[in-house]
């Protein structure tokens, strides 16, 4: 047998393959099910609004907080459009400083007085506001006589915050690539990218508040896919709104977790399936408020949970002696704010904003605008036209300099004793442990060495594995072990056997370990993408970690320290002076793990960052299977120069 052979095997008494996936799904159908039971538990008018402003908070709590909304909104008008029955005015506003907003208000002709407003969230077309489906939804409001803000999301539209002006285009692409690329980087500070969206949309709805031509008592908000997401932020935690139609968005999180599906940056709210929350709260949240549901019947977000979804909360509805709500309303369609659905959300919100059940315009005449008459910027782009122009990678590097002086004001002692307790409750709370129960298979010998694959309960329902290498000459001998820890593990040993041979010379064992969801362990493909790849499998999963307030980063910590357990399980080794070797993007899992674990008595690093920080800063850098090595949270406590400069004390 050779290395190359050795980085072939698979298992055949275990499928450890399909653990991963299982045991994320176990977790979340858990919590799912617990979810369905708090509010099934849900009696009174006063139990249900008790339950929406515990959700809320916790909500918020998850994506870091809200910004503030004391910065003047310093609204400008750079140009208008007349149309036949109404005019589009060219807007931006700033919702943070330097944070500008680029909108277009459809105002119907002939208002007399202050009217009803719906504000319109954009999905994920990279040209928001100006896609041609999304101009159409907004010309079928206003002409119903709906006054009608169109807003560009984060990374979209005129939004891009990677558009470098200098080579006239964006260097990460728009839209979920973009929101992804800033979004992670929100992570390590506790933070996730939804509070921008939020306060983005929350800003939007103070500026038609503003209006003299608007009703702040008439304020509804609509949006697609992720404009549907957005909208149904909005409809749990502002209450200003009045009227509220999300769209190909509402679902059931079960079914759409089987489903395989990623999901956005904006759409991963860490925690909030720990706390049960599903769909069906986002809903409940606008009792007694009119609420449409729009849906396709051949969307990728399952029809069958957006129907469960609608059934299960009519009755927060009858509570408050309201029938046949939330309305629903489908269309036979794939995945978009189609024609017929934007009739629907016409009507419904001319009869609940307006107190018009006729309808006042057939659809018919709907032509779109070419993109750039409705810019609102001279070049289509915020960072081209102001040069102070801010985005979710500054509001970062504020959030980090904010918690470095607050971290600098704590004795290190104590900064140092916050940070192992945060720690501990990350990698070992809430883990079912159970004895390792170690399977070993000997194999034939790989140039000169012996080898023996090992498999063991890491925890309940998670299997590790590791090639345990001797070096013959000195069998019968107790010998101290050294873990070897890289990405791919056992996959990827051709590059590092001279190292493995080398350190078996030494007289000590070399153990290569294939942490959770890696080397062997790599589980099958739930979905077309590549495994590593955005999107992909490793992406989808421990996105779901991320919801159950757990993550792959902290499970893979867990798993070196049950490896260090391992050894004194192992024929002819010594727990004594244990040693650890970490090369690349796993030297995260080995350095927390020997902070945690005084067995582990020396580590090896090559090729380690420097600091989580420092990638925070990096505002370009290589997004492959970065959310794997993303502990969230981490940074409000300590990075990796505190764990290194504790460790030498």
């Amino acid at each position: 047998m050779g290395v190359k052979d050795l980085e072939s095997f698979n298992l055949s008494i275990y499928d450890v393959k399909d653990q991963f996936k299982r045991w994320v799904y176990d977790r979340s159908k858990a919590a799912f099910d617990e979810g369905d039971l708090a509010r099934d538990k849900i009696r009174t008018v006063e139990a249900s609004e008790a339950h929406s402003s515990f959700i809320r908070e916790k909500l918020i709590e998850s994506i870091g907080g809200l910004p503030s909304f004391d910065h003047p909104l310093q609204a400008e008008i750079t140009g208008k459009l007349q149309a036949d029955g109404y005019k589009i005015e060219k807007l931006i506003f700033q919702s943070r400083p330097s944070t500008y907003v680029t909108c277009n208000l459809y105002v119907p002709d002939g208002l007399v007085g202050p009217s009803a407003a719906v504000l319109f969230l954009c999905g994920h077309a990279e040209n928001a506001k100006q896609y041609d489906r999304y101009q159409s939804v907004c010309q079928r409001l206003v002409g119903e006589g709906l006054i009608v803000l169109a807003m560009d999301p984060v990374g979209q539209g005129e939004r891009l915050s990677y558009y470098e002006p200098d080579k006239g285009e964006a260097a990460v692409r728009p839209g979920t690539r973009e929101h992804d690329h800033a979004g992670s980087q929100c992570l390590p500070l506790g933070d996730g990218i939804a509070r921008y969206f939020l306060h983005d949309a929350m800003r939007a709805i103070d500026y038609l508040c503003s209006l003299p031509e608007v009703d702040p008592k008439r304020i509804g908000v609509t949006g697609s896919s992720g404009g549907g997401l957005q909208t149904s932020m909005v409809m749990l935690c502002d209450t200003r709104i009045a009227a509220a139609a999300p769209g190909t968005f509402i679902m059931n999180r079960e079914t759409y977790m089987y489903a395989g599906q990623a999901q956005d940056a904006e759409q991963i709210w860490r925690g909030m399936t720990k706390w049960g929350l599903d769909h069906e709260d986002l809903v409940l949240a606008m009792a007694p408020r009119p609420v449409m549901i729009l849906a396709v019947t051949s969307d990728f977000f399952p029809i069958e949970g957006t129907r469960r979804t609608v059934a299960r909360t009519k009755r927060f509805w009858e509570m408050y002696g309201i029938p046949d709500m939330p309305a629903a309303a489908e269309d036979r369609s794939v995945h978009q704010y189609s024609p017929p659905l934007a009739d629907k959300a016409a009507a419904f919100f001319a009869e609940h904003l307006l107190g018009r059940k006729e309808s006042k315009s057939d659809g018919l005449g709907i032509v779109p605008f070419s993109p750039e008459l409705l810019n609102c910027t001279p070049s289509g782009q915020v960072r081209a036209h102001f040069q102070d122009a801010r985005a979710v990678y500054d509001e970062n590097l504020d959030r980090l300099r904010l918690i470095e002086s607050k971290l600098e004001l704590i004795p290190d002692d104590l900064c140092k004793q916050q940070a192992f307790d945060w720690l501990k409750e990350r990698v070992y709370g809430g883990r079912i442990v159970p004895d390792l129960n170690p399977r070993h298979l000997k194999l034939s010998p790989v140039e000169g060495l012996s080898v023996e694959s090992y498999i063991w309960w890491s925890q309940e329902g998670i299997f590790n594995h590791a090639f345990v290498f001797r070096d013959p000459a000195y069998d019968g001998e107790r010998q101290p072990v050294t873990i070897g820890l890289w990405d791919r593990g056992t996959k990827q040993l051709q590059d590092k056997f001279e190292w493995i041979r080398h350190t078996c010379s030494q007289r000590r064992i070399v153990l290569v370990l294939d942490v959770t969801a890696d080397g062997v362990c790599t589980p099958h493909p739930i979905n077309p993408l590549p495994l590593w790849q955005w999107y992909g499998t490793l992406h989808k999963l421990t996105t779901d970690l991320f919801w159950l307030d757990d993550s792959l980063a902290a499970v893979r910590v867990f798993d070196v320290t049950r490896a260090v357990d391992l050894i004194g399980l192992l024929p002819f080794s010594t727990t004594e002076h244990t040693h650890m070797f970490a090369r690349g993007r796993f030297h995260l899992y080995a350095e927390i793990a020997a902070a945690l674990d005084d067995r582990i008595s020396s580590l090896e690093l090559e090729e380690a960052s420097d600091s989580v920080a420092s990638w925070v800063r990096t505002r370009y850098y290589e997004a492959n299977d970065t959310v794997s090595t993303i502990l969230p949270g981490m940074l409000s406590y300590f990075d990796l120069p505190d764990l290194r400069r504790w460790s030498r004390s």
